[in-house]
């Protein structure tokens, strides 16, 4: 192995704990403005900062250093008492961080970092020396290298109340607290560099292997291991294959000891089996709990994110966080980022109400957003709630009407409930100017298809003057997918147990005619009733015989087939180079039959 891919390796490492405790400093300075007085915590952010510099003098990227030094430096005369915390300072600290950031993704692409906003560094040398400083050298001046990602400043600049129809930098928001939204093309990233006035880095980034500076504060260890997840991948995937295995032998069992020819083989494969069974679930949960990550770490990056917001906003606002250490599939957690950057963007933006506003109602100045996490049996559930002015659902009526995303007609039926559902329409706003944060109506569109997509629900509760709730509900991995196994003319298939309600015989002189539909009385309730034969498109010489009653968004239905199987836990196979509709995948039933995954939404799209 050569040296260059040896320091590779070594950059890798660093960037990837560099990038660990940069969260834990961020995380820090939030917790430190609301707790100026608590050394322990300054200290901690200090030696954050410092273990940072130490890492990148050890790679000679000198620009990095060089922040670092300045910030280390200001944050030493607070922790020695020549200076007090004030809303200003903090400003200029995170605008540091973010500029670090930005220095790690210049780094991860293989260059070296440019040099920080001249304007940035000065402000950190004017807040070191006790002087007041101009909030705009954090978003640079007319001189040298000065712009770049401080996206504090830039934000406030933006906001300015003497610019009419301004509004902050939200997505440089979002890439000061997090780096470029998933997905971002690297292609992009230079563009946007070009657009923002950052000279292409184009400095390979390969310097010399150096020995370490000495004492550099100990980096803490938790005691984790970093694993590729891809490798977490094939062995799930090993392991579901090992599960079909076992339902093969599962049937064969059935077989022999129905034959009872040979009762002490039949106990010894059934011992097997048993063994087998055991060892398949313990491989499976040791896996899924490989893959299981506390929420709280992905939880703790809002925190800066809703105090920029709140300064930027001339709000107070406090992100309450609770139940961090509860754990969910790392997949699900990464996908679910960025519903939770816009819920709690709109609840500090469209939610919490200015200090003035408060107070006139008799509120505390200090808005508050709760931001929580619990599981609930195989699902998690997640909460983002704000104490703000709430939504009144006759406004929304109104609003959507009016953008013309419901007719008038249709809007009058709806109930308060139904009204609050709106706001996750395609084109749903109640901004009646187009900016640079919302008016759009697409962003609530987007929270609820990202959810959905990770085969979760969202649900609203809202009053006005009382805030808002909102609801996510989870299935704690994507990997296993609990299902009930159907039987329609003499064909299996798979429907996801998450949205079935009961099962119960069909008969045909039960049902009666709603209009031109087929419906059936349960409980007193009148559900329509669903061929799933006329669903796919299939012929069918009898009536069905089993109705599974199903949860379909905030409704109820009766679907009709032939039979029923048995319930299952199957890992779901893509079907390569084709998409049929309403087919999530595919799986093997236990005597190797190829069995379709439906994916009921899907299906029923466009039916009610």
């Amino acid at each position: 192995m050569s040296a260059f891919s040896d320091m590779q390796d070594l950059l890798a490492d660093f960037l990837t704990e560099a990038s660990d405790l940069l969260d834990d400093v961020d995380i820090g300075l939030v917790e430190l403005e609301q707790r100026p007085d608590d050394a322990g915590l300054l200290n901690q952010v200090f030696r954050g900062f410092h273990t940072v510099k130490g890492g990148a003098g050890f790679l000679e990227a000198t620009p990095l250093v060089e922040l670092c030094h300045r910030g280390e430096n200001l944050l030493d005369l607070l922790r020695g008492g020549s200076l007090r915390i004030t809303p200003e300072i903090m400003d200029v600290i995170l605008a540091a961080t973010g500029e670090v950031r930005r220095m790690f993704s210049e780094m991860e692409r293989g260059a070296m970092p440019e040099a920080a906003p001249a304007g940035l560094l000065r402000a950190l040398e004017a807040a070191a020396k006790g002087e007041a400083f101009d909030t705009d050298l954090l978003r640079g001046g007319p001189s040298g290298n000065e712009t770049g990602d401080a996206v504090t400043a830039q934000a406030r600049a933006a906001a300015d109340p003497a610019r009419p129809g301004s509004e902050p930098d939200w997505l440089g928001y979002y890439r000061a607290a997090f780096g470029d939204p998933p997905g971002t093309p690297a292609k992009a990233v230079p563009a946007r560099e070009h657009r923002e006035g950052v000279p292409p880095a184009s400095k390979p980034y390969r310097p010399e292997l150096l020995a370490p500076p000495a004492g550099p504060a100990a980096v803490a260890k938790d005691a984790t291991i970093r694993v590729d997840t891809a490798r977490f991948d094939q062995i799930l995937n090993l392991s579901g294959e090992i599960g079909l295995t076992k339902n093969r032998l599962s049937c064969l069992r059935d077989a022999l000891l129905g034959s009872r020819r040979d009762d002490a083989a039949a106990e010894t494969l059934d011992a097997v089996f048993s063994q087998l069974d055991t060892l398949v679930s313990d491989l499976q949960s040791a896996v899924m709990m490989a893959r299981m990550q506390p929420v709280g770490r992905v939880f703790q990056k809002y925190s800066r994110l809703a105090r920029d917001l709140a300064r930027q906003l001339d709000k107070d606002v406090e992100l309450i966080i609770t139940g961090g250490e509860t754990e969910v599939d790392k997949t699900i957690l990464d996908e679910l980022n960025d519903p939770l950057v816009h819920l709690i963007r709109n609840a500090v933006d469209h939610g919490i109400e200015t200090m003035v506003e408060r107070r006139s109602v008799g509120k505390p100045a200090r808005g508050t957003v709760h931001l929580s996490a619990r599981q609930t049996g195989d699902s998690i559930v997640v909460e983002v709630s704000d104490d703000g002015r709430g939504m009144d659902p006759e406004v929304i009526r109104r609003k959507a009407i009016e953008k013309g995303v419901i007719s008038a007609e249709e809007a009058a039926v709806l109930d308060h409930a139904h009204c609050l559902q709106l706001i996750f329409l395609p084109g749903f706003s109640t901004r009646s100017e187009v900016s640079d944060l919302s008016g759009r109506g697409v962003g609530m569109d987007v929270v609820k298809t990202n959810i959905e997509k990770l085969k979760g629900q969202i649900d609203i509760q809202s009053s006005p003057g009382m805030g808002s709730h909102i609801v996510i509900s989870l299935p704690l991995t994507l990997a296993i997918l609990p299902v009930l196994m159907l039987k329609l003319v003499d064909q299996p298939y798979a429907i996801p147990l998450s949205v079935v309600r009961e099962i119960i015989p069909l008969r045909q002189e039960e049902m009666h005619s709603v209009g031109n539909n087929q419906a059936l009385t349960i409980r007193g309730e009148i559900l329509p009733v669903i061929d799933l034969a006329t669903l796919l498109g299939r012929e069918r010489q009898e009536p069905p015989s089993l109705a599974v009653v199903l949860a379909h968004g905030d409704r109820q239905l009766v679907l009709g087939v032939d039979g029923f199987i048995g319930q299952d836990e199957v890992m779901i196979k893509p079907l390569e180079g084709i998409h049929p509709r309403g087919v999530a995948g595919a799986t093997l039933s236990g005597d190797g039959t190829l069995v379709l995954v439906l994916e009921m939404k899907q299906l029923l799209e466009g039916i009610f």
